[in-house]
């Protein structure tokens, strides 16, 4: 896929050219911020992505879904890459989606959002996170929400969970919203076959712009349909610990609380 097509279009929503000069205080005065996502609780990033991090002394964000096997059998690894830095974030009980729209072949009929209410919704959430808090032991949170669904007929569950959390790592707009990010010039990109060209051009792209960029993996050199190559995940990782001194690489929780502060 082409970067044009994995980016979900930066939203800019800096005011003026001087205040995204400005937003430079809030990445540790660096050029940008970067917040290395993994959605979907997968052995591999137990088996490859965490020690290809800590190879590289980066720390990265893991959307947990609490009933997926690769989370429940294997919760002494999760304890320990929390306790190692990495966050630990909340992606629902049961990864609830829309089932009836295109590609949605694979969402049970049990858990698709169309049969949900909102009180079900905030239950799993809820839920999710005590599991998470019995892993980690940390109170402290940021949600994805599975396959960026965040309503419920015609309301969004988000502002019903907002307090749990720090912060959303959604590009809707209700998760603008309920984040309160003001000003902040926020670029994603949802990695799909993605070169490591095509990873370390989206992060000049936020150095040149003083952005947070977001990278959306799944699959890192398989175990998920929604994929990337071991080498070009290691050729970002490479690229972004050559220019650690202009690139501020943290977990989304570090990044959202420190956008807070300022």
């Amino acid at each position: 896929m082409q970067l044009t097509k994995a980016i979900l279009i930066a939203f800019l929503l800096c005011k003026s050219f001087t205040s995204c000069a400005q937003s430079t205080s809030i990445w540790k005065n660096k050029k940008c911020a970067v917040a290395l996502t993994y959605d979907d609780a997968i052995n591999i990033h137990l088996d490859k992505v965490i020690p290809a991090l800590d190879s590289a002394g980066l720390k990265g964000t893991f959307y947990l879904i609490g009933s997926s096997d690769a989370f429940t059998k294997r919760i002494p690894e999760w304890r320990k890459a929390a306790a190692n830095g990495h966050e630990l974030g909340n992606h629902t009980l049961f990864h609830p989606c829309y089932g009836k729209r295109p590609g949605r072949e694979w969402v049970r009929p049990d858990y698709d959002l169309n049969i949900y209410t909102l009180q079900r919704m905030t239950d799993e959430v809820k839920m999710n996170n005590a599991l998470l808090e019995a892993t980690d032991g940390k109170k402290k949170r940021t949600l994805a929400c599975p396959c960026g669904d965040t309503k419920i007929g015609d309301s969004s569950y988000l502002y019903g969970v907002k307090d749990n959390f720090v912060a959303i790592r959604d590009a809707t707009p209700d998760a603008y919203d309920v984040n309160g990010f003001g000003g902040v010039n926020i670029q994603w990109v949802t990695v799909i076959n993605n070169s490591g060209d095509q990873l370390i051009a989206a992060v000049k792209k936020a150095m040149e712009s003083n952005a947070l960029l977001v990278f959306v993996f799944h699959g890192v050199g398989g175990d998920h349909a929604i994929n990337v190559s071991a080498q070009a995940h290691r050729e970002l990782l490479q690229f972004l610990k050559k220019n650690e001194s202009q690139v501020w690489v943290a977990p989304f929780i570090e990044i959202a609380e420190n956008i807070k502060r300022k």
